[in-house]
């Protein structure tokens, strides 16, 4: 029994004791550390090389998307005299007034 657990009760794990046992664990698995760096890089580079992919997958995605969907817009011919709807979709968020035709009072609106 430890002095510390005689004064406190608790076991003290002291950085050293950790340290010696990440390095035992590291030696049963029958690794080196140069080894284990080595397989660290590895999967680094793997994990870089499926997010590469992922990304160029998600782009051939998009791309087939954007081509399927031009390919069904209708194009539309329109003649001289022809009235078509012009949809205007600027936000418009400016105060106007407003009169009331009843009571002939104006009050302001702000848009929304």
């Amino acid at each position: 029994m430890s002095p510390f657990r005689v004064v406190f009760g608790k076991a003290c794990h002291l950085s050293v004791e950790i340290e010696h046992r990440s390095y035992w664990v590291v030696k049963s698995c029958n690794l080196t550390l140069e080894q284990a760096g080595i397989e660290r890089k590895l999967q680094l580079q793997e994990l870089d090389e499926i997010r590469l992919q992922a990304y160029e997958n998600s782009r051939l995605y998009k791309e087939k998307v954007r081509r399927f969907h031009d390919t069904h817009i209708l194009r539309k011919e329109f003649s001289i005299g022809q009235k078509v709807l012009l949809f205007n979709s600027r936000l418009k968020l400016i105060a106007v007034e407003i009169q009331d035709e009843a009571t002939g009072r104006t009050f302001k609106v702000n848009g929304h």
